[in-house]
């Protein structure tokens, strides 16, 4: 439990700077490539579009498509491939 207090300080000066979140829109697990011997949807540098997938995020055994609705520059990955998220928690964090 110790860790996760630790996440949003980081987060906190993020939001001053300007910078935009990609958001989970469901409960489940987040994976930042298409298969595991992939490379990532997006990594840190990657210019990123509206609509654009970003990751998937298995739920129930369905994996679904979770597309950026900011566009800009990927500036931080908040997730770990094969991570548990929640709902809203902040996947990417993007500079328009």
């Amino acid at each position: 439990q110790a860790p996760a207090p630790a996440a949003p300080a980081p987060a906190a000066p993020a939001v001053e700077a300007g910078l935009e979140f990609v958001v989970s829109p469901m409960v489940g697990t987040c994976y930042l490539a298409p298969s595991p011997d992939a490379a990532s949807f997006v990594k840190v540098g990657d210019p990123i579009s509206s609509g654009q997938v970003a990751c998937l995020i298995e739920a129930m055994k369905v994996f679904n498509e979770i597309k950026s609705d900011k566009a800009g520059k990927i500036v931080q990955v908040l997730v770990k491939n094969g991570e548990a998220v929640e709902f809203g928690q902040r996947l990417f964090a993007v500079r328009a």
